[in-house]
């Protein structure tokens, strides 16, 4: 009996150790759920930034377009846009895992894509990965295969979906 009661007064000292205390998993959880002042993209890094109050709070490796130097100038040409955007609408039905809207083309995109005589494109978003690509989403990263938008693993598109709310500016440097 003596040894049972031992191993529980040991277990029970031990207990809170282990375990977190309810104040920092609140304070956590908070965390996790607490938007973004803007989100920088820095395409030369490959890395998307969630940033609150000045303070980097999230870093994400992205794939970019196919043609990844320069900003996209028109239709088709593979290139991600640079420069300052809104995230203005979100779209859980996407064809890739959840996608959330960059504001390009801007008037000065459009001014610049009429002076080449072209059309600028659009539709360029954050997004995951292939929803149909299955177990070979980790063909995926590490690659530039979209073609112009910004895309992320499926856990950091769930973090930055969480966290980034419509209205949000993001800044695409190169």
């Amino acid at each position: 009996m003596r040894r049972s009661i031992t191993a529980v007064t040991v277990l029970l000292f031990l207990l809170p150790l282990i375990l977190p205390c309810p104040a920092a998993a609140t304070s956590d959880a908070q965390q996790t759920v607490a938007s973004v002042d803007r989100v920088l993209v820095i395409k030369s890094e490959r890395r998307l930034y969630l940033i609150r109050d000045g303070k980097r709070i999230g870093s994400y490796r992205v794939s970019l377009g196919q043609e990844p130097e320069g900003h996209k100038l028109f239709a088709g040409d593979n290139r991600t846009p640079e420069g300052q955007y809104t995230l203005d609408w979100r779209n859980p039905e996407s064809d890739y895992y959840r996608s959330i809207h960059i504001s390009y083309p801007n008037s000065e995109d459009r001014r610049k894509a009429r002076a080449w005589g072209q059309d600028p494109g659009g539709n360029i978003m954050i997004h995951g990965l292939p929803n149909d690509a299955g177990k070979w989403n980790f063909a995926f990263e590490g690659l530039d295969w979209t073609d112009g938008c910004i895309a992320v693993n499926n856990r950091a598109m769930d973090e930055i979906w969480r966290r980034v709310t419509v209205g949000t500016p993001i800044e695409i440097r190169p």
